[in-house]
């Protein structure tokens, strides 16, 4: 076969094609004309009410996605204010531990130990934990935030937390700050 024969058969091939397309829009034309009225009226009932249900679906969609929206803002809303507070209460850990030292201020202790209390109990209610970390946990670049390295005292502080320097907090399941701790090399 020559170049022209293909050619002429491709061609061939595609005008058939479009021929049986507009044949079969023909045919679906005529059924249209041939339906009675209340066949018609039936089909624009249901794709009214398929277009109905899709709408009514996506409507429920955004009625979910919004109201899970609202709960994790009402989690988080505080968090401004929590986050804020924390340097209070690293400051009252750090009052604590100096006063405990001195036995004549012993009245002051027991205050400041009172506000302390408060002000924690206050803010675990609003969703405030503490991460515990203690010496010789294993350290974890994904919970922990390393300040430096020091020589471990011993082999087996290798690669382990050796001190904590700044505690660690989560808001719920979120950590609003990580540990701050020292690991040996």
């Amino acid at each position: 076969m020559s170049k022209k024969d293909k050619n002429n058969n491709v061609e061939d091939s595609q005008v058939e094609d479009q021929t049986t397309i507009t044949a079969e829009a023909e045919v679906e034309e005529q059924q249209k004309d041939l339906k009675s009225p209340e066949e018609q009226l039936q089909d624009q009932v249901a794709a009214e009410k398929d277009k109905f249900m899709r709408l009514f679906a996506e409507f429920e969609n955004y009625k979910k996605r919004t109201t899970k929206e609202r709960i994790e803002l009402f989690k988080t809303a505080s968090q401004d204010v929590v986050v804020s507070m924390l340097p209070v209460l690293d400051d009252f850990e750090r009052a604590l531990s100096h006063i405990e030292d001195d036995k004549e201020a012993e009245e002051l202790r027991k205050g400041v130990l009172l506000i302390y209390n408060k002000l924690v109990d206050t803010l675990e209610k609003k969703g405030l934990s503490k991460i515990e970390v203690r010496q010789g946990d294993t350290f974890n670049a994904d919970h922990h935030e390393a300040v430096t390295q020091i020589p471990a005292p011993t082999d087996d502080l290798k690669g382990k937390i050796i001190d904590v320097i700044e505690r660690g907090y989560k808001l719920g399941d979120k950590v609003i700050r990580f540990p701050k701790v020292v690991i040996g090399q």
